[in-house]
């Protein structure tokens, strides 16, 4: 008897847990449809080991369209049209890391601003799954254009440094506004790994990127190609 009654608090209290964190999920993702990320657990982390953090919101009619569309030919370029996932650069990533000691990720976009904002780095089988829990709820309440909007002040631009304004400031003294291209590609050159490669100097691989990037810029059909989209 006592056994039961036991067996059915602990019951009560998973579906008490299992509600709040929908509740408090949702909720959190709803509230930033509308206000700035003040800060995440990525920043926090390099705050405490680079001992500084250059990170400045800034609205998405402040960043350069050049920008805009450098992300999207470097790091995604599928973003328009996927639901979050792209699941052909997946296969291809779980193919390659099955060959190649080298982990590497088929993170569209979506999934890296939501794993920026809501998680922490690292790999592991429960980061993935709230990875994709919170991917399907910003592309649900978010659209593209505020993903796309958050992505470019969030992501890690270089070490200790998050967002294209901050980005802007620190390689090229400007504000985010006024990257032209090239500004826009070498930034989204280093983006894959923003602790590693260097804009400044900038190393022959970045370079190659860089150009690589400008090439794609080109193929998509640029700014125009993204007003088309309205993002």
């Amino acid at each position: 008897m006592k056994s039961n009654k036991l067996l059915s608090r602990i019951r009560k209290v998973i579906l008490k847990l299992i509600v709040s964190f929908f509740a408090v999920s949702i909720g959190l993702v709803i509230f930033f449809k509308f206000v700035p990320i003040p800060i995440t657990i990525t920043m926090i982390g390099q705050w405490i080991q680079q001992g500084h953090l250059n990170y400045n919101w800034e609205p998405m009619e402040n960043i350069s369209d050049e920008m805009k569309i450098a992300v999207v030919a470097a790091e995604d370029q599928l973003f328009p049209e996927h639901h979050g996932f792209d699941i052909e650069a997946i296969k291809n990533a779980l193919e390659r890391n099955q060959k190649s000691g080298k982990k590497r990720g088929g993170s569209t976009i979506s999934q890296q601003t939501a794993k920026n904002v809501f998680l922490w780095q690292g790999r592991s089988w429960l980061r993935k799954g709230l990875e994709t829990y919170f991917t399907f709820l910003i592309e649900t309440i978010w659209g593209k254009k505020r993903i796309l909007e958050v992505y470019l002040n969030v992501a890690e631009m270089g070490p200790g440094t998050f967002g294209a304004q901050a980005a802007a400031r620190r390689y090229y003294s400007i504000d985010a506004k006024k990257l032209n291209r090239s500004h826009a590609a070498g930034i989204a050159a280093v983006l894959p790994s923003p602790r590693k490669w260097k804009l400044s100097p900038m190393g022959n691989y970045v370079a190659r990127r860089k150009n690589h990037i400008q090439r794609q810029i080109r193929q998509l059909g640029g700014i125009a190609y993204l007003k088309s989209l309205n993002l």
